[in-house]
Order: C-alpha cells, then structure tokens, then sequence
C-alpha cells in the first residue's frame, strides 16, 4: 500500500507548501480588497459608457450636420480628446479645469475624464455606423413624408444600432481597462489598490499577477457577451 500513498502524499505537501507562500497569503488574504476595487472599476466603466454614448450619439449627429458650427463643435471635441492621450487628459481635468467650476471628488473626476474621453470614441463609431446605412434608406423615408428628423430617428438610426453594437462592446472593453489611469488621482480603483498593497507586501509578481488576472476575467466575459450580442443581431 506504500508506493500507491506516495502520490497522495506528495501531492498533499506541495499543496500544503504552495499554502504557506507568503505571496498567496498576502493575495487570498486581500482578495475582498482588491475586488472591491475592481466593482469600483466596473461603475467607473458602465457610468462613462452610458454618458459616453450620449455625448457620442450626440457629437456623431453633429458631425454629420450641415450646420458649420455644430460640424465644428463636434469636430473640435472628437479631434481633441481622440488627439491626446487620456492620461493627460485626466490630470487636465482633475487639477486644472474641475477647481475652477467645482469641488470634484476623485470618483467624479475619473467618470468626467473617461466620459468625455469614450464620447469621442464613440461618435466616430455612431458616424461610422449611420454612413454604413444605405442612402437609399434616407430617400425612401422622405418619398413616404418623413422629415429628415423622422427618418433619422425612425428609419436610420434603428439599422445603424445593429452595425456599430460590436464596436460599442470593444469600447466598453478599453474603457474598462484605461480606467486603470485614474489611479493617477488617487481613485481607489482595481490598480490602485494593488498598487497600495504591493507598497506594503514587495509581493511584485502575486499582487500584480492578481490584479492582472482579475482584469482578463472581466474583459473576457465582456468579449463573450460581445461575441453573444453579435450572434444575436446576426439572427435578427
């Protein structure tokens, strides 16, 4: 019976060596912490989204506008946010644009810097996805009576939300992962908070290895319901 207890020995004491690793203790120890952080990372992402996507629809339709100072507005604001990186675009914000109007917290800033930031993003997406609708689509609503306005809300854009939802779900991914700049302002987000931990442990590769790992979970099941989305409109 010996040679068969072996294995099981043996397995049994690399679990127990792998257990009394000073970095796995550390993690699974502040597993609570650093996924708290990575909720908050998540709200920062679906709130800068959801404003981004109004600022983008917004924007997107200006563009398109034969009005030259909506046309410019739009493109001024696409050009300057998609022009410069975000990480400056957050400490412009935080430290030089919000003190002069209001007192901003660091949740707030970080959600102003990456709607304003994913907005851009997002109206050349909606711009994209409205040029991709048939013009003919436009011609036939006005011969039926529509108004342009009619058409662009009742014929246009229901076609042109089919086309850009998978880049829509790509962007909901690069958001949630540039959110990891905010830590910059001290917004207690997944990467400051491992930032935080790594200061007090020196556990390099297990905090970091951690934080890493906790993001591919969340961009991955963002990737599979992409991907389900997609099929989904595909069938429709």
């Amino acid at each position: 019976m010996l040679p068969i207890e072996l294995p099981g020995i043996f397995a049994v004491n690399l679990v127990d060596q792998f257990l009394a690793i000073r970095g796995y203790q550390i993690v699974s120890s502040h597993m609570g912490y650093l996924l708290e952080g990575a909720v908050l990372t998540l709200k920062i992402t679906v709130i800068s989204v959801f404003i981004g996507m109004i600022l983008g629809l917004i924007a997107g339709l200006c563009k398109l506008s034969s009005i030259k100072i909506l046309n410019g507005i739009a493109t001024a604001y696409i050009d300057f946010f998609r022009g410069t990186p975000l990480y400056v675009q957050i400490l412009l914000i935080y430290f030089g644009i919000l003190p002069l109007l209001f007192n901003a917290g660091e949740f707030t800033a970080a959600i102003i810097a990456c709607s304003l930031n994913s907005g851009a993003y997002i109206a050349e997406i909606v711009r994209a996805g409205i040029q991709a609708v048939d013009r003919g689509q436009m011609e036939a609503a006005r011969s039926l009576g529509m108004t342009k306005n009619q058409a662009m809300k009742l014929v246009i854009l229901p076609q042109a939300y089919k086309i850009v939802i998978p880049p829509l779900i790509n962007e909901f991914i690069a958001v949630l992962k540039d959110t990891s700049l905010v830590a910059v302002i001290s917004a207690e987000e997944l990467t400051l908070r491992g930032k935080l931990l790594y200061s007090t442990t020196f556990e390099a590769a297990w905090v970091w290895g951690t934080v890493a790992m906790i993001y591919f979970v969340m961009t991955k099941l963002l990737s599979i319901l992409g991907d389900w989305v997609e099929r989904r409109m595909a069938t429709e």
